[in-house]
């Protein structure tokens, strides 16, 4: 057999373990992995290179719903750009957009916007309303669609479905997975008036306390047995939700971000000020070594970046005037490459996080793996490159990163795409030539 690349000489990260092999592929599947292959019409040497199934990021907000993006900020291009300088092969992004993906016509439009704009796989959310929730079963079933997003808690516009009735209503009209941000609205607002404007910026995490987010996960284990129906929690943060997703795995899958793993309070905030500041908050270091239990011991099923790009001037505002989020998807895999080099999970353990993970939970098809028939997703890491994180690296348009000055032990050095080369040692050289994402609902 003749292939259109060949992957020679990596160390591949297969399901079953690592393995030294060529990897043929053919019209952008893997066709064929061992030694010996055959011709092929490209070559990738990938010799001391160790070859990941394509990264998945399943929670990113590239702030654009067909139209654009927010200028200096982020939209699909430039956000796309970040992830496959940094290895991601496919992203899952948020509808929190302007205008909000909620409706027939901007599903259809956001996924219409993906060719020519995306320069990785793409795959998207719809965002539950009150007013849309009976339609959310039909609209979740549209191409390019890998669930529905309910933000629980405070959130922009439409988009908060803070309500047992609701929420129950968003449950029962799911035909595939419904992923909460499940802080509780309630608490929030009857916390709120405690702080005032000028406050340290480590009050954020007193307001968006850990009971905040625990009684927000407890009420939807609650309507997900009720209703019979799955829901996956994002950006599981504390010691007690995870104690209570591992007792409810029937009901309930969680992800777990670079963020909650890799900083803690009240250090962040004190050295970050605004750039620590995002839902839920950056937490104690009792809840930082929760979250590394529940990478250690299976609670967890996906880690994400949930990036979320601000301009600079709206971060340094003053707390709790300043915009939440932090930017992710471009430092997410050297950051924890080099948690693995330190030993605080295997290399076979982040790929289920980061790749196997993902796939499984959003039935995104194709993806996730090395294996026969599978998309040609690759993102090939050097296991001993030092590199350090700086701003002047970050491709989202914001320029910034909470990790700046972070050294790193492994970085990625390709991003290959259905068997396309798209990054090359941090050189993008091409146009985008991303594709929506095929889920099996």
């Amino acid at each position: 057999m003749s292939f259109d690349l060949l992957i020679r000489d990596g160390i591949v990260v297969l399901p079953w373990g690592e393995v030294e092999a060529d990897i043929g592929v053919k019209r952008g599947k893997i066709a064929a992995i061992g030694k010996n292959l055959g011709p092929a019409a490209e070559e990738f040497n990938a010799a001391g290179l160790h070859v990941l199934p394509g990264i998945i990021d399943p929670h990113v907000h590239f702030r654009d719903g067909g139209y654009g993006g927010i200028p200096g900020v982020e939209d699909m291009r430039s956000g796309s750009l970040a992830a496959v300088l940094g290895g991601v092969t496919t992203a899952l992004d948020m509808p929190n957009t302007k205008p909000p993906t909620t409706s027939e016509e901007t599903v259809r439009t956001k996924y219409d916007y993906i060719p020519g704009h995306a320069y990785c796989d793409f795959g998207f959310y719809v965002g539950a309303t009150k007013e849309n929730a009976d339609d959310l079963g039909r609209l979740e079933e549209m191409p390019g669609v890998c669930g529905i997003k309910v933000f629980a808690g405070s959130s922009t516009g439409d988009l908060l479905v803070e309500d047992d009735e609701n929420i129950e209503r968003v449950l029962r009209a799911s035909r595939h997975l419904v992923a909460f941000h499940s802080e509780d609205e309630y608490r929030l607002q009857e916390r709120k008036p405690r702080f005032q404007v000028g406050d340290p910026y480590a009050s954020h995490a007193e307001w968006r306390d850990p009971e905040c987010a625990y009684r927000g996960t407890r009420r939807i284990a609650a309507l997900a047995r009720k209703t019979n129906k799955r829901a996956h929690i994002l950006h599981v943060s504390t010691r007690e939700e995870f104690a209570f997703i591992k007792d409810h795995k029937d009901l309930m899958s969680g992800e777990v971000l670079v963020n909650h793993l890799l900083q803690c309070g009240p250090e962040a905030y004190e050295r970050l000020g605004g750039y620590a500041v995002m839902n839920p908050p950056i937490r104690s270091k009792e809840h930082q070594d929760a979250a590394w239990a529940a990478v250690a011991d299976g609670t967890v099923d996906t880690i994400a970046t949930d990036h979320a790009p601000h301009a600079a001037e709206a971060k340094e505002r003053p707390w709790p005037t300043c915009h939440s989020g932090l930017t992710g998807v471009q430092t997410a895999l050297p950051l924890m490459l080099t948690q693995v080099n330190a030993g605080r999970l295997s290399l076979l353990r982040l790929v289920d996080l980061m790749s196997a993970g993902p796939a499984r939970i959003y039935g995104a098809v194709g993806k996730g793996r090395i294996a026969a028939g599978y998309d040609a997703d690759f993102s090939i890491v050097d296991m001993k490159a030092k590199r350090r994180i700086e701003n002047s690296m970050i491709a989202s348009q914001c320029g910034w990163t909470p990790f700046a000055g972070t050294d790193c032990t492994a970085w990625p050095m390709a991003t290959i795409i259905r068997g396309s080369v798209v990054m090359f040692e941090g050189v993008v050289p091409g146009e985008p030539q991303g594709r929506a994402v095929t889920f099996r609902h």
